[in-house]
């Protein structure tokens, strides 16, 4: 009698077991594999140009950066096994994790560590941490929400004005830093959410109006020196080269040298020889174009495009309005650092500081950001349409 209940249990655990894998291989089988792939192309141009750059010392900037990619995409198929719609449902969630963004990104004000002029960083041993990044990430998610539930009362002006203070407070906070890169991402996906969410044409320009007042007020009271200077000498990079606009020259300098197909690893003279600043960062992508030149380039745009527009998709097919307003607003994210951080690169935009996403080194970026493709994830293996 007892060797059948034995059997029983045993059979009956084999089977939950059984169950329990089919359905795990069935979400993993629902995953889109394109941005996977995608991701993981970029990902691979951005360890070969960090390593071509520190080739023949420490690697540390490689090594340290091939950890956060292996972390990063483990994080995102771990995040595909979870269900988005906790933080559509639980409210407490969404709101205890925007509360804790705030704090961290006042808190860095006070013990952060400064680097090249801003103070946006929490410092542990040798790991940096920037706040603002998660500060992305939780005003996605608590604005997907909000205007999940109130998109169609937007023409009444409390709930535009409640938006824009969720919206406003990190960004103040990461004026102080100042970082005025990062403040400009988070408005502008704030304002593609009202736009796609309904908004009055009256309101609109209300918007735009008090957004010229405030950037004339961040410009004259937030703003340090070296920063407004960056933004002006874009505009003549010749009227001061060997200071503001060392970095800009420098840039343009090794994207022209690049060519068609590139000086390759070992004659990238502006990347190897450390005349072109932060090349692993900020200017990682006129590196790349100098070792790999034009036609590596434009595969590389194919695959930032490519990786926007699979985002946008999972949006068009998500399920309710939360996944679909959270979809566009990683897809905002992503498409601004990408214009913004090209544009700097070629010297069309001001220097701003806005890394290249799965490119620019960073654990803080390149965590969120796989965190963010975990969640896009979720919401394509719960759609009914994929």
């Amino acid at each position: 009698m007892i060797g059948m209940v034995d059997k029983r249990v045993r059979r009956l655990r084999a089977t939950t077991m059984n169950h329990f894998v089919r359905h795990y291989l069935n979400i993993l089988k629902k995953l889109d594999w394109i941005m996977v792939g995608t991701v993981g192309l970029i990902s691979f141009f951005s360890l070969l140009s960090i390593y071509n750059l520190e080739r023949g010392g420490q690697i540390f900037y490689f090594r340290k950066q091939l950890i956060f990619i292996a972390v990063g995409f483990l994080l995102m198929i771990s995040l595909s096994l979870f269900d988005y719609r906790s933080f559509k449902s639980y409210s407490s969630f969404t709101i205890i994790l925007y509360l804790i963004t705030l704090l961290a990104l006042s808190a860095v004000l006070l013990v952060g560590r400064r680097i090249r002029g801003t103070v946006g960083w929490f410092s542990f041993g040798g790991i940096h941490f920037a706040p603002v990044e998660m500060a992305k990430l939780a005003v996605i998610l608590l604005l997907a929400k909000y205007f999940s539930l109130r998109h169609i009362e937007l023409y009444r002006i409390r709930h535009l004005v409640a938006s824009f203070f969720y919206a406003g407070l990190p960004v103040f906070l990461v004026l102080l830093q100042p970082d005025l890169g990062s403040a400009f991402i988070i408005l502008v996906i704030w304002f593609g959410l009202v736009i796609v969410s309904g908004i009055r044409f009256r309101h609109l320009v209300v918007i735009l109006l008090i957004g010229a007042i405030c950037f004339g007020a961040t410009w004259a009271l937030l703003l340090k020196d070296y920063q407004k200077e960056r933004i002006l000498t874009f505009l003549n990079p010749q009227k001061d080269p060997l200071g503001y606009s060392y970095n800009l020259i420098q840039s343009v300098i090794a994207i022209g040298s690049g060519q068609v197909l590139g000086r390759g690893l070992d004659n990238a003279t502006q990347t190897r020889l450390h005349f072109l600043p932060e090349a692993h960062t900020d200017f990682i992508f006129a590196a790349a174009a100098e070792e790999f030149g034009f036609v590596v380039v434009v595969f590389l745009f194919a695959l930032f495009a490519l990786l926007v527009y699979r985002i946008i998709r999972t949006g068009m097919f998500a399920p309710d309005n939360f996944a679909k307003l959270f979809s566009l607003g990683i897809s905002l994210m992503f498409l601004c650092q990408i214009v913004i951080n090209v544009g700097m690169n070629m010297g069309l935009m001001p220097i701003i500081g806005i890394p290249l996403p799965f490119m620019s080194y960073g654990g803080s970026a390149t965590m969120i950001n796989f965190i963010a493709l975990g969640i896009l994830q979720g919401i394509r293996v719960r759609s009914s349409r994929f």
